[in-house]
């Protein structure tokens, strides 16, 4: 795919970004990733080497060994990786939610403990605000977290949290009590992974992923005061600051699996002869792909716009643009990966390909951190000024 657009619309640093990731990645590769991720195992030699070239903490401020970059310079890490094969998950958890909530509001001790591991790589934290029955309703989530004199005492279970079982530590939502009002407010709190109380559980799942997907359950779980991270009082405003740059990576990784899967599927219909012309001759075949594209650019526009609103303060606008990127991306990665398959026929879902294995990759894009009907309310409700729906 050409890439005039970034070089216009990018600064030179960010092309040079593009270009030294793509490097990395195309290093290792899809083989790479599908193999780690069919034996069980995390990628852990690209991670290392990424967290060492300061990838990962191209976001997080440069006093606490990041970047000094955004959330705009670390969707380019993930795009690029996902469209040299290796769409690393976690990333999307460990710095672009854990670090920009702990850079934003964490206390200087915190940042001193978090921040220079989570940068370079050689720690990671998980996030979990998912739970079985409060689902996109963040407002039912029942995880509760109660004071004990200067501790926290924290109860409840939440699933669908990534890659527990090699990180550091999770960063959860829960809930505590105003004492004015009575009502539940949300709060997070950084968990070790080893704290007593805390057990987790694999969920089986049929996605071809090196990281795994976990349930916890929180049997009063025992954290000291520093545990919490900003001011209990303060809500939904921190827990936004970590949902929208989750938005803004999904997107970039949606936009890696379908440009990963058009790259393959552009090669094979310009080298694959049958009737002694390429089958990307034919209308039946250029046309959905050369759609695929244009869907592909526009998602990666307004994923862009997105990234550069929130590095820029302007929330409310961010949260607009972080919702449109993701669903955009979301439904450009599924159609590109279904045609891709397509294009390929049988040999689309060979191993050999590593097309089939994004058939269920592109779901993720759909279903989350919101689903895209969650996302075409809040885009009535917030953008169109129609009635809430729910």
């Amino acid at each position: 795919m050409s890439t005039i657009g970034s070089q216009l619309l990018e600064t030179p640093e960010r092309r040079t970004l593009r270009r030294a990731v793509g490097d990395l990645g195309r290093r290792y590769g899809s083989a790479y990733y599908l193999a780690k991720a069919r034996a069980g195992e995390p990628a852990d030699e690209l991670w290392a080497e990424a967290g060492k070239a300061g990838y990962l903490g191209v976001n997080l401020p440069a006093e606490y060994g990041g970047g000094g970059g955004g959330v705009t310079d670390l969707a380019i890490v993930l795009e690029e990786l996902g469209t040299a094969g290796c769409p690393l998950l976690l990333l999307i958890v460990s710095p672009a939610i854990c670090g920009t909530v702990i850079a934003r509001y964490g206390t200087e001790e915190q940042k001193r403990r978090w921040l220079p591991g989570l940068a370079d790589g050689s720690r990671k934290m998980a996030f979990g605000i998912t739970e079985p029955d409060a689902g996109s309703n963040t407002h039912r989530i029942s995880t509760v977290a109660r004071r004990d004199g200067e501790d926290w005492l924290l109860t409840g279970r939440k699933v669908f949290v990534s890659g527990i079982d090699h990180c550091d530590a999770v960063l959860f939502v829960a809930r505590t009590e105003d004492a004015r009002t009575g009502r539940l407010k949300p709060c997070l709190f950084v968990v070790p992974r080893e704290t007593p109380g805390f057990e987790y559980r694999a969920i089986p799942m049929e996605l071809v992923a090196p990281e795994k997907q976990f349930q916890v359950f929180l049997d009063d779980v025992r954290l000291p005061a520093d545990a919490l991270v900003g001011d209990e009082d303060a809500g939904l405003l921190q827990l936004f600051a970590g949902l929208n740059p989750e938005r803004v990576l999904t997107a970039a990784f949606s936009l890696g699996l379908a440009r990963q899967a058009l790259g393959k599927a552009v090669e094979y219909a310009r080298t694959r002869t049958v009737w002694s012309t390429p089958i990307g001759a034919h209308q039946g075949l250029a046309h959905p792909l050369a759609q695929c594209a244009v869907e592909i650019e526009l998602a990666r526009l307004m994923t862009q716009k997105a990234g550069l609103l929130y590095d820029a303060g302007e929330d409310v606008a961010a949260g607009e643009a972080a919702n449109m990127a993701k669903y955009a991306a979301g439904e450009a990665a599924a159609r590109t990966v279904d045609q891709a398959v397509q294009t390929l026929g049988g040999n689309g879902l060979t191993q050999e390909y590593g097309l089939g294995a994004l058939l269920a990759a592109t779901r993720v894009g759909r279903v989350a951190p919101v689903s895209r009907e969650m996302v075409l309310n809040y885009v009535a409700q917030h953008t169109l000024g129609l009635p809430k729906s729910y």
